[in-house]
């Protein structure tokens, strides 16, 4: 090992920043590329309420996944994760609706809708999407796609819809881990 690569594996362990030892190289086509040449990704699964469907449907559906979870061959992760609810547009809209109203009782309804939004926001709320994943992990981008293809197909099989997770999804999952599902307030640094 050269002086170089000693200096910056000493750099990388004494770092008080979690950037500096996380495998990560870069977020990059709904993939994370680490250090190693592999590619973490997988994809989204859009939730589904089981329980509201027939006995029957119910049990296809749950057949349907079990027979994808024992037809996967690779090492795979099951992830659930909550990601905050963002309403800004929603009350945006309603506050520029409030602004051109001209019946003070639409505008006393539309502020009534805009208070009750701006409570559940509270943290005394807390809402959340919940929001789930299926990943893994593969050096080669032919078996990636092959395996995106693969699980795709059997959660379509089982009636759900997924899609390949974005770089969004990849940096909301980062987050959550790493800051123990604390929500960070701070805005975009220049």
């Amino acid at each position: 090992m050269s002086s170089k690569t000693k200096l910056n594996s000493k750099v990388k362990n004494s770092s008080k920043y979690t950037e500096n030892w996380l495998p990560v190289k870069q977020i990059i086509n709904g993939m994370i590329l680490l250090d190693t040449g592999e590619y973490v990704t997988g994809v989204k699964v859009a939730p589904k309420n089981i329980f509201i469907m027939d006995s029957g449907m119910q049990q296809n559906t749950i057949a349907n996944l079990q027979n994808l979870y024992n037809s996967i061959d690779f090492e795979f992760w099951l992830l659930i994760a909550d990601r905050p609810v963002d309403i800004d547009v929603y009350l945006s809209r309603l506050q520029i609706l409030y602004n051109n109203a001209t019946n003070n009782a639409i505008k006393k309804l539309i502020m009534q809708d805009i208070n009750k939004a701006n409570l559940f926001m509270s943290a005394e709320y807390n809402v959340v999407d919940t929001e789930y994943y299926i990943l893994f992990k593969e050096k080669r981008m032919e078996l990636v796609q092959k395996k995106l293809h693969n699980i795709m197909s059997g959660l379509a099989t089982a009636g759900l819809q997924s899609t390949q997770t974005s770089n969004n999804d990849l940096r909301i999952l980062l987050d959550n881990y790493l800051n123990g599902g604390e929500q960070t307030t701070f805005g975009t640094v220049m």
